[in-house]
């Protein structure tokens, strides 16, 4: 089921990629509900939302522990929207619900990485963004959740190509998403604890880490903001060219480093040349067209599906 997005909850420690979401909900007229940092960049970028305590009614406290701990703001994400008492319920609250929560976490491991003070990484655990990530992935159904500031590109296809609206399809795999956030970022702090308290063998053990690439050789690509697309040939784990080449490409869509950036051998209007695209700016292309390069032949023995098949040695 498609379901329209009227009320989007961001709370991001990482603000990076946030301008081209916020054009996107503007133009489909989303209103946004925000607090702290995130609702002073929002508004410095000039962007109409509304701030968190005045959507609750409801001031935060204990030095922002208690924000988005409230009724108006859970029972807003775990409604069901086809239960007549959860609506009925609602009404009688005047709990408008939300539809959208783009959340991620204070940066844990970075702090666990530059500190020694354990007041400081305990008081960097986040409460509340995990909360409302999973009662949102629990909630698919009827809500969209994005973790990953890298996902943005592909909210913003699914809202303006379902006019405003998300396919269960797709709040289903952002919920998968979630919830492998939500095990990872809680594996981090039990190892953390663990180490502290010197346990080496704890009741119960999550082995926690980050898939290095999610593109793979020979897979046809195209870019989320430019016009044209290339197969995948080579990749770097990490950012690996020039400072001038990186500040060359424009403000708005200038990823960042530490994420793979993969080599293509590219075409666009009957042109072809080699490309050095980030990750975050990637989308695999469905066209199951072929790439008109004249290296292909070199690199590739053939082409199945939407992909090419290295050559063998």
């Amino acid at each position: 089921m498609n379901l329209k997005i009227k009320n989007a909850l961001i709370s991001v420690s990482n603000k990076e990629n946030l301008v081209s979401l916020l054009k996107t909900l503007k133009k489909l007229n989303i209103n946004i509900i925000s607090s702290g940092g995130t609702y002073a960049s929002i508004r410095k970028l000039g962007y109409h939302c509304t701030e968190l305590s005045k959507y609750t009614g409801f001031k935060e406290m204990l030095d922002g522990r208690v924000k988005t701990l409230h009724p108006k703001i859970h029972a807003g994400i775990l409604h069901d929207r086809q239960n007549k008492k959860h609506k009925s319920e609602m009404s009688k609250q005047n709990f408008p619900a939300i539809d959208l929560i783009v959340v991620n976490f204070y940066p844990f491991q970075k702090i666990v990485l530059s500190s020694k003070n354990p007041k400081q990484i305990i008081d960097n655990i986040d409460i509340g963004g995990p909360t409302m990530v999973r009662a949102a992935a629990k909630n698919f159904n009827n809500v969209t959740i994005i973790t990953n500031k890298d996902d943005y590109g592909s909210l913003i296809e699914e809202l303006e190509n379902l006019k405003g609206k998300t396919s269960l399809k797709f709040r289903e795999l952002m919920s998968s998403k979630a919830f492998g956030l939500t095990a990872y970022y809680d594996a981090m702090i039990a190892n953390w604890f663990n180490k502290k308290l010197k346990i080496e063998f704890p009741e119960r053990k999550t082995i926690f880490g980050r898939k290095l690439q999610k593109l793979r050789y020979g897979e046809v690509v195209k870019h989320r903001h430019f016009d044209f697309r290339g197969v995948i040939y080579d990749v770097d784990f990490e950012f690996n060219n020039s400072e001038e080449w990186y500040q060359s490409i424009p403000k708005e869509v200038r990823p960042r480093k530490d994420q793979p950036f993969y080599h293509l051998l590219a075409e666009s209007n009957d042109v072809t040349y080699e490309a050095y695209v980030s990750e975050q700016n990637l989308l695999l292309d469905q066209s199951k067209e072929p790439v008109k390069h004249p290296l292909i032949e070199e690199i590739f023995s053939g082409k199945k599906g939407s992909s090419y098949h290295k050559i063998s040695n």
